[in-house]
């Protein structure tokens, strides 16, 4: 009987699933959407229960794909979930509201206060190895005990999203240092709670707290409904899964130092595995722990292919045209700069910045240099804030790294070379890999080395005389933002 280990990541737009076996190879795949929350205040939220309905059909896609070619049984299990989101419940057990996400920005103000309490940004950094910053979880609480003391007298149990799906697998309440870190009120070095933050917001809040477990500890086994509702054994172990940047992390093979990877997904990330916490955090760069016994620093801007799907709909286009316009258009969009703000902005720290265009003309306008602009600006956002990592090599993945063309900007720009895994969903596989890891007692590295493959034929080679033109481009990308925003 073929053995198999599943992975679940719970995104913004949608849960996917993905069955591997300890080759790596894909058997099932599954996907299902999720409706989403939006206020012009900032406020991005969504109800958990759509998360456990869209891992539940997601799921049997998956699981019904892979019976489909034959006897199997899936040993392991492991999420992959949206970083920063909060998730609160009652005494009873029951979700009390909407899940606030990682790119609501109606808690910047709280943000704010939460830092000042400790003392400012430098002093988060020297007690607990890192500074919330707005997104975190922490200004969410702060936020709903403002904005909502009744619900906020209600909390007993406060869960990331990907803890609360592994609840919903297990019974179990527990956390995972790389998730963890997201909270705004965990200690990065010590990896400890930090108990003084949430104390400068309610000392109650503490207790509300799952417990921490370790990257090769095993939530646990499937409640039996659960397993016959998704078609599981109910034997499967359920292994500690992460946040979505850290289970991408394992599935690009980023568990070793001098690994440097890119998403470009809703939000676009860029991080790299250390052996140990930074000693100088650089200003912009979160200074996670990772999913897998260490540390991934790693840099975030709220706006990438979201900002990119609205360019697109704006001038009436699909993505099928992103190549082309690409093509059509020379490094530099004739002299337009787009700063993507549309979801205000996380580095840098603008929660309320709004997206701006520089340089149109009567000569320059049109829609090639207008989406050219747009994922430029996506582009230098991410590398302009990562100059604290130096990379000749970039695995990308996420929804941009699907098109030619944005792959081939990435390479010059960075002057780097730009491999792309042959597993388009890392999330999911790094879920899965982990679980496989777990489940059977091998180390992650060795998982990786034998599941993490190249896709060669999407390689992006850096066009040394192109560089220029990126350089000068992102120069004007950062005198715009300075001239507009001061940073």
């Amino acid at each position: 009987m073929r053995e198999l280990f599943l992975g679940v990541d719970c995104g913004t737009q949608g849960t996917k699933a993905l069955l591997i076996d300890a080759d790596g190879t894909a058997w099932g795949h599954g996907h299902a959407a999720h409706a989403l929350i939006e206020r012009e205040s900032g406020a991005r939220e969504q109800e958990p229960h759509w998360w456990v309905e869209a891992a539940t059909a997601a799921i049997q896609q998956a699981v019904a794909a892979a019976k489909s070619k034959g006897e199997c049984v899936v040993r392991g299990l492991g999420v992959s979930g949206q970083q920063h989101g909060l998730v609160v419940l009652d005494e009873a057990q029951t979700v009390i509201r909407p899940a606030k996400l990682w790119n609501d920005t109606e808690t910047a103000a709280q943000n704010e206060e939460v830092v000042q309490r400790m003392g400012g940004a430098a002093a988060c950094v020297e007690k607990f190895g890192i500074s919330p910053l707005t997104g975190y979880t922490v200004s969410k609480l702060l936020w709903l005990k403002e904005k909502e003391p009744a619900n906020f007298a209600r909390v007993r149990h406060v869960m990331l999203p990907h803890e609360y799906l592994n609840w919903w697998l297990t019974g179990r309440m527990c956390a995972e240092f790389g998730d963890a870190s997201g909270t705004g009120y965990f200690d990065v070095r010590k990896r400890l709670w930090a108990k003084d933050v949430l104390d400068a917001i309610d000392p109650a809040l503490f207790g509300c707290l799952p417990e921490l477990i370790g990257a090769d500890e095993a939530v646990g086994t499937l409640k039996p409904e659960v397993a016959a509702l998704l078609g599981l054994d109910a034997a499967c172990v359920v292994s500690p899964g992460g946040g979505d940047n850290m289970m991408g992390a394992i599935g690009t093979g980023n568990v070793r130092e001098g690994v440097v990877t890119m998403s470009l997904g809703t939000s676009s990330t860029l991080y790299s595995y250390r052996e140990a916490p930074m000693e100088t955090v650089p200003e912009g760069v979160a200074p996670f722990c990772s999913s897998t016994g260490g540390w991934l620093p790693l840099v975030c801007t709220m706006n990438a292919t979201n900002v990119v799907n609205s360019m697109l709909s704006a001038l009436g286009l699909g993505v099928e045209a992103v190549d082309r316009l690409l093509a059509e258009s020379a490094p530099g969009a004739d002299g337009i700069t787009v700063l993507p703000f549309l979801n205000g902005e996380r580095t840098p720290d603008l929660p309320l910045a709004k997206g701006c265009v520089f340089g149109l003309s009567a000569t320059n306008l049109s829609a090639a240099n207008l989406l050219r602009a747009t994922i430029e600006g996506v582009t230098f956002g991410v590398l302009g804030a990562s100059t604290w990592v130096t990379a000749s090599r970039i695995l990308l993945i996420g929804g941009g790294a699907k098109s030619t063309q944005w792959r081939q900007m990435v390479a010059d720009a960075s002057g780097a070379r730009v491999e792309v895994p042959a597993v388009e969903e890392a999330g999911c596989l790094g879920a899965a890999m982990q679980a496989l890891a777990v489940s059977s007692g091998k180390s992650i590295a060795s998982v990786a080395d034998v599941c993490v493959r190249l896709d060669e034929a999407k390689t992006a080679v850096p066009v040394a005389e192109k560089f220029a033109q990126y350089a000068a481009a992102m120069a004007r990308y950062k005198e715009r933002l300075k001239a507009e925003f001061g940073v």
